[in-house]
């Protein structure tokens, strides 16, 4: 089941970052219904949650904190304005006129990394918006945030 957890991990966020993301002493809880791998677990800790409606992975902030550390820089990363990011850290959502700075490359329905203008992780979530709208907009929903650093919503 792991491997089949890497492989979805190097498909969502590219690079071949699966084995260092989910390393061989991770534990793969497998659904009893379906079989599917449901949940990562690394030192006892969830790294990450396999979605069944579509099979990708949606990361905790353990498991966020472990990607960007992987991923080049900026990859996969909204940056929050000082003014929202309080909102934020409260598991509030983040608006497109919120937005600082935002990868490009991201697309609609894809794991974000939410950071503050000092590169500090607040959250993780999922793109609404691509990257290129993000920041561009006065208003408008960018980012669905799902983990909150220190809490869970």
């Amino acid at each position: 089941m792991l491997d089949i957890v890497r492989a979805i991990s190097n498909y969502q966020f590219g690079m071949d970052v699966g084995e260092r993301l989910f390393p061989d002493d991770s534990v793969v809880e497998v659904s009893k219904r379906t079989g599917k791998p449901k949940r990562v677990y690394l030192n006892g800790n969830v790294l990450a949650t396999i979605r069944g409606n579509d099979g990708s992975i949606a990361l905790t902030v353990e498991g966020a904190m472990r990607l960007r550390v992987l991923l080049p820089t900026g990859r996969f990363r909204v940056v929050a304005s000082d003014e929202a990011a309080r909102f934020i850290t409260e598991g509030k959502s983040l608006f497109s006129k919120h937005i600082v700075e935002a990868d490009p490359s991201i697309l609609p329905g894809e794991e974000v990394l939410i950071e503050n203008n000092k590169g500090d992780l607040l959250a993780v979530g999922k793109a609404v918006m691509s990257g290129c709208e993000m920041g561009k907009f006065k208003r408008g929903l960018a980012v669905k945030v799902r983990k909150v650093r220190g809490g869970v919503l």
